[in-house]
């Protein structure tokens, strides 16, 4: 249709919410393409089998059936400890940036007056993160910070990396 100039848009949405012990992706991945394909897959082949071998036409579907659902069964639930190996990186442990050195993206006002932004390498990636400090001095923009505090689980306290500099650590 879309060669002649006609075009066709739709939009679904589907939500499913279940109390039965198992989650939603369990319910999504038995009920997939994969596993439907493999349903008719050992249905057909099962069923070719018993006609095969001189069975009847019951014992084929009968026999079909429960070799589609074993396999449609095994496919899901694959495909569920695949959906379990997946991360998306969003999990943020502001503990773990303690002690790192990081560098003010946002300047910081002083004595918690305010909030900045620091950019710090944590878990294998640059992450930009909100900061605070308890100093009597701004920091600015483009200056080394040392995280030495965490407030809330997600806010940073800083000081800058000079004030370690001059006491020798």
């Amino acid at each position: 249709m879309s060669l002649i100039g006609l075009e066709f848009e739709t939009d679904t949405e589907i939500g499913i919410d279940t109390d039965t012990g198992f989650s939603a992706d369990v319910a999504f991945t038995i009920l997939s393409v994969r596993s439907f394909i493999a349903f008719f897959t050992f249905f057909g082949w099962t069923g070719v089998s018993v006609l095969g071998n001189e069975g009847s036409g019951v014992w084929a579907i009968g026999l079909g059936t429960v070799a589609g659902i074993m396999a449609m069964l095994l496919v899901g639930y694959i495909m569920y400890l695949f959906a379990r190996l997946q991360d998306d990186g969003s999990v943020f442990n502001a503990y773990e940036a303690i002690d790192e050195i990081g560098t003010v993206y946002l300047r910081i006002p002083a004595m918690q007056q305010g909030m900045g932004k620091v950019q710090i390498k944590m878990q294998g990636s640059l992450k930009e993160v909100d900061a605070v400090t308890r100093d009597s001095e701004l920091i600015p923009t483009g200056a080394s910070v040392k995280v030495v505090d965490v407030i809330d689980e997600k806010i940073l306290v800083v000081e800058a990396i000079d004030k370690y500099m001059k006491s020798g650590i």
